[in-house]
């Protein structure tokens, strides 16, 4: 893998004129863009371009997921904007929505259901290990757009303390009735984490 930096993200895997598909991994609240791509050794992602961005100040936005949503508007903004723009960098460098990937973890993985809800197309798949759609209450408004049958994968823990499972299942049935092919997968264990059981099965939905 060759790793190379660019103004606010890292690109490892192929080169964008190699591959067939590209992803993009947003890391957690605190976290890095170095931190999140250590996932890659545990995903079978031999033919794709990888892209970690890194947020300000290592946070998306600074406040829960489900806090007043004044107080993280001028982040959050900030944030679909910066994931916005390697989108559009995606697309200008040959990739298609279908062929573009989005897969985060905790406040990545919310970030990452909120900039594909708000821009829903046809993309190749969206992961979010432990994450919701963002908001104080879930206002179907500010959704747009037609999912057309992209796989959306939820995993966590039915007992999270910083993501309510309720959230979670609401979360993705706005997906579903966006037109995404939603799984859903809870475990019994309070730990925020990502466990190797929710790798091996985002391996076996999405990248075999």
């Amino acid at each position: 893998f060759n790793q190379k930096t660019m103004s606010n993200w890292i690109q490892t895997g192929l080169s964008l004129a190699e591959s067939k598909k590209a992803i993009i991994l947003l890391h957690g609240r605190g976290a890095s863009a170095e931190s999140i791509l250590s996932l890659t050794s545990y995903l079978d992602l031999a033919d794709f371009s990888v892209f970690a961005p890194q947020a300000a100040q290592r946070t998306w936005y600074p406040y829960g997921f489900m806090a007043s949503d004044e107080g993280n508007l001028s982040a959050l903004n900030s944030s679909l904007r910066q994931v916005s723009l390697l989108v559009q960098f995606l697309n200008e460098n040959g990739k298609a929505p279908e062929q573009i990937y989005v897969m985060g973890f905790s406040q990545g993985a919310c970030l990452s259901l909120e900039f594909t809800a708000r821009n829903a197309q046809k993309f190749g798949g969206v992961i979010a290990f432990t994450g919701g759609l963002i908001g104080e209450n879930l206002e179907e408004e500010k959704y747009k757009g037609d999912f057309q049958g992209t796989p959306i994968l939820l995993s966590g823990s039915a007992h999270d303390m910083h993501v309510p499972a309720q959230r979670i299942h609401d979360s993705a049935q706005l997906l579903q009735k966006m037109g995404a092919e939603v799984s859903l997968s809870l475990f019994e264990d309070e730990l925020h984490t990502i466990r190797p059981e929710e790798l091996t099965w985002v391996n076996q939905q999405l990248f075999l």
